[in-house]
């Protein structure tokens, strides 16, 4: 039995597909068959310190799948919006007639001090990191359960939930929402042949931690931390002394617990740290 199995034919919603993390699970589950709804905002957010993906950026995914053989319907949606994100998820199961799988990838960081942070900051946190999710699966999961097939939900969280890192109250409450979330809906959904996990991945190597902010949330003693200034203080808390994991290593999880090897597999949150929690 291989990691996924034979996934040809099924169809996969991903929030947060333009870029990073969402655009390599796209393009790794294209390649094992799946066609993709893939959908992202597409615009900044003010309180985000970083600029998010472009118009361009979600062609781009689309582009990539369509590289593999498989099809891509997008469109630009806010995860915030649950009317949009319905109408999203409509569309593309009119196009693709079915869906299988839904991964709730969608996430901003705005580090900043607790008594410190904007509650405008903290708001947007929790609207987009926690209230996404559960927007993503409430306008996703009902499109499974009318299939009778069952399916998989995968809701990226975070390390953040389970260490503490200064600066960070408003995402790590946010990631440890969605694991309750998630524990929740696996009980609820688990006779619905349904199943709902958690992945927690220590730093990616992507835009949202490829930045600024991040740089100086890593290096506080710096006035102007650079990306390797970043890096000394990364391999220090991940104990495979490893800076960043690839997008790759996260989407392997992905993959498994989406496939015929994650069959029964609920409720579960999936650590892929290089020792960061331990």
């Amino acid at each position: 039995m291989s990691l996924s199995g034979d996934l040809t034919g099924q169809v996969a919603f991903i929030t947060g597909a333009a870029r990073g993390q969402g655009r390599n699970h796209a393009v790794r589950l294209a390649e094992h068959g799946v066609d993709i709804i893939a959908v992202d905002i597409c615009s900044d957010i003010e309180s985000v310190p970083y600029t998010l993906a472009t118009p361009a950026d979600l062609k781009e995914t689309v582009r990539l799948v369509e590289a593999t053989g498989r099809q891509a319907y997008s469109t630009q949606v806010d995860v915030r919006d649950l009317a949009s994100m319905e109408v999203a998820v409509r569309e593309g199961v009119a196009r693709f007639g079915r869906l299988d799988m839904v991964i709730a990838n969608a996430g901003i960081s705005s580090p900043a001090p607790t008594l410190e942070m904007s509650p405008q900051a903290w708001s947007t946190m929790i609207d987009v990191n926690l209230t996404g999710v559960w927007n993503t699966a409430r306008a996703a999961v009902p499109a499974i359960l009318e299939s009778g097939r069952g399916g998989s939900v995968v809701m990226i969280s975070s390390l953040a939930s389970i260490v503490a890192n200064a600066n960070t109250a408003h995402y790590a409450a946010a990631k440890a929402g969605v694991v309750a979330l998630m524990r929740v809906m696996a009980s609820e959904l688990a006779s619905k042949k349904v199943r709902v996990n958690t992945i927690h991945p220590t730093t990616v190597a992507t835009d949202m931690v490829l930045n600024d902010a991040t740089y100086r949330l890593f290096r506080p003693d710096l006035e102007a931390p650079t990306r390797e200034d970043f890096a000394v203080a990364a391999r220090t808390l991940n104990k495979m002394r490893i800076t960043a994991l690839d997008v790759d290593d996260i989407t392997a999880t992905v993959l498994h617990l989406v496939g015929e090897s994650g069959r029964y597999i609920t409720g579960q949150t999936l650590v892929v740290d290089a020792g960061g929690s331990l």
